[in-house]
Formats: C-alpha cells, structure tokens, sequence
C-alpha cells in the first residue's frame, strides 16, 4: 500500500475527535415529558418556580413561635391554643399570635407569625389546647426555595434524561422539554460467516452477536436504529447493503475493517469512499475504520465482538451521547499489562473496591464482557502494578 493520506494509528481521543466531525449535533425538537425518556436536553432549564414555594414543614406536628415554647420540658409542659391547621395545598388563612399554634402537617405552609415546629411525638391535649413537652425548633422547617429558586437554571443542555431529570423538569414547572433529534444509526453485518441466531450452523460460521450488542447499544445512547441485516463478502453486495442507508446520520457496520483479503468495507472506502481515519492505537479494537459513502459517515468496526463492543463503548457512544465514559479511580488489586504501542482497556471484575484482572482477555471471548463489570485503562508503555491505582472504565 502507497502512504496513505488519511490518519493511521489514531488514539483513542483522536478518533472521537474524527467522528464528532462527522456527527454534528442534532437539531433540537420539542417533546412532552412523558415522551422524552432517554433523550438528550438541547437547551439550558430554568426554573419556573421556586421549590418548595414557600416555607414549609418537615414534619407533622404543630406551628408555633419559638419564643412562647423555650421553656417546655417534660416535667412543666407549654401549653397552647391552637387557632387552626395548615395542610399541603390548604394553607391556615390569618396571622399566630402569641400563646397560639396551628397543627400542621409535612408539606404545609408556615403560617405568618410561626417559626418553628414541634413534632406530634412530643405533644399532649386535644380539641383547642395542646401541651408541649419539649421547645419548638426552627430547624424542622424547609425554607423557600432551599431546593432551588425561580430563574435558576437547574438542568443543562446537554445532560441525559433519566427518570429523576424528567421528575425535576416537571418540578420546575416544565409540561415539555427541549431535547435534540434522535439519531437514526444504520446497523449492518458483513462476512461470509456470521449467521443469525437461530439458523443451523455450518463448519467455521459463528451466530451474529454484533447486531444484537450493538442493537442494544444503540437503543441505550437514544438512537433510532435502521436495521440493515447482513452482507457477504462480495464487494458488490456490501456496496448495495451501504446504498439502503439513505436519511441515516451513521452507518455503523461489523467487520470487513482488517488487514485480510476479504476485508471489503475497507477496500470500498479505500477505492470508491472517503477515510478519515485507519486503525486506533488501543486494544481491543484495534482496526476500525472511520470515512464516508456517498456523504454518509460511517463507522467500520472489528469483526470480534469484543473488540466491537469495546470500540462502541470508548469511541462511538461518548460521541453519540455527549457524555464522557462513567469513570472511577481505585486501586489494582491486581498487576495490569501495559503495551507498548497502544492504550490497554483490560476487562476486570470488581470487588472490594477494587480491580481485579478478569483473566482471559482475548477479543473472541465475549463471555467476558457479560461477568466483567469495567475495563481498566492502561495507557501504552505504563503497566500497572498491585496496589496502583488506576482508572476504570464501568461497562
């Protein structure tokens, strides 16, 4: 091969970059809150009320001045006149005097002339009066706004809408949300030997476990998948598989990226195709394929389903979400193999706050990837010795 004109051997953060070139940000739309599960928030989100709206109380119990309750104690209980009640959306109407109390109860409004609370456990009487056996305490009060105030931006562009996110939305005051386009992501197979689940197998054929990981993956990052199914290893087929991906923002594939004689995705990118990058620096994953068909970016992964699913979750899935990987620092409890030419993402298992060495980490044991819970990076050249601590990559 001539020297190429297209990178060769990029690093992981390169080969992000590349693609985050390729995939510009969707434009926004506008959703109910019901709909907008998963997806990501496209502008800043500010509070169109304060929470809590006014002064509330933490417990039940009764309302009452401090003042007229510092000497309440077990053995000469304060008593008082209770005037009311103050419930959560019926709030006591009139001003507490002193000697006075309202029952209140968790939730309600702090009636004008009350600052404390004194809770049901610690009260005695009925009908109009009621004995204190303990002073009322300020503390037992949530103030207005302690959770956040009206025009406070509390969520930002850019943040994934989980189930709580939405739930604050609807807190802010917010019926529907911003949110940017989903994705729609062309998902194809290549390769001779890979068959769907299900179908008889012959000699050297192996079930497509990409689709389905990826599939998943895909539907995880909020995207829509286009399902492109499978091409063989024929030029002219897989040409033909890439021309069914028109409207797609991405054509993501598996397989056909390598250094073998049947490697096609990568000759027709090479011949007919644009390249923006070949083969990154880490492992697994070592030969993906970044270019363009037709103005359509498209993303050639290995054929391994490790090294598939790996590149997904360091390259592709940061750039299709705008979120870096879920990171944590703790200690190798193990020793971790360094390389001396690429970034190592080692499978591991976790337990007691700490990594361990998974063991086999061969890219065609895909076992490995279900029973490990992260990948420990080990930057090129800089093994990792017991008791070191290291960065985690949670799978």
């Amino acid at each position: 091969m001539t020297r190429p004109d297209f990178p060769m051997h990029v690093t992981v953060q390169e080969a992000r970059a590349h693609l985050a070139v390729l995939l510009p940000v969707p434009p926004p739309e506008t959703l109910p809150l019901l709909q907008a599960h998963g997806r990501t928030l496209a502008a800043d989100l500010p509070a169109l009320v304060s929470h809590p709206s006014a002064t509330e109380s933490a417990l039940d119990g009764i309302a009452a001045r401090e003042a007229d309750t510092q000497d309440a104690c077990p053995a000469a209980p304060v008593w008082l006149r209770v005037v009311g009640e103050s419930r959560a959306g019926l709030p006591f109407v009139g001003v507490v005097g002193p000697g006075e109390c309202v029952r209140i109860y968790t939730g309600a409004p702090l009636p004008p002339g009350t600052d404390a609370i004194c809770p049901v456990e610690q009260l005695s009487g009925e009908g109009d009066r009621v004995a204190l056996r303990r002073p009322a305490r300020p503390g037992d009060v949530r103030a207005e706004g302690g959770d956040f105030l009206a025009g406070a931006v509390v969520l930002r562009a850019g943040v994934l809408l989980t189930p709580a996110r939405l739930a604050l939305a609807a807190a802010l005051g917010h019926a529907q949300v911003p949110v940017r386009r989903r994705r729609r992501v062309a998902l194809l197979a290549t390769g001779d030997e890979v068959v769907p689940p299900g179908q008889p197998l012959r000699p050297g054929q192996v079930y497509d476990a990409n689709s389905v990981g990826l599939h998943a993956l895909l539907a995880e990052c909020g995207c829509e998948v286009v399902p492109l199914g499978h091409a063989p290893d024929s030029p002219e087929a897989l040409a033909a598989s890439l021309e069914q991906a028109g409207g797609a923002d991405l054509l993501l594939s598996s397989g056909g990226v390598s250094m073998g004689k049947y490697d096609f995705l990568r000759d027709l990118l090479l011949a007919r195709g644009e390249v923006s990058f070949w083969k990154v620096r880490m492992r697994p994953g070592g030969p993906a394929l970044l270019g363009r068909w037709n103005g359509l970016p498209v993303f050639g992964l290995p054929g391994n389903p490790v090294s598939s699913l790996v590149v997904f979750g360091v390259i592709v899935r940061p750039v299709l979400t705008g979120q870096a990987p879920p990171t944590l620092r703790l200690r190798a409890a193990t020793p971790f193999a360094a390389l001396p030419d690429k970034t190592a993402f080692w499978r591991a298992i976790l337990q007691d706050g700490a990594a361990h060495d998974y063991g086999a980490q061969g890219s065609g044991i895909l076992r490995s990837l279900s029973e490990a819970q992260a990948l420990v990076v080990v930057p090129q050249g800089q093994p990792v010795a017991a008791g070191e601590e290291v960065e985690v990559l949670l799978l």
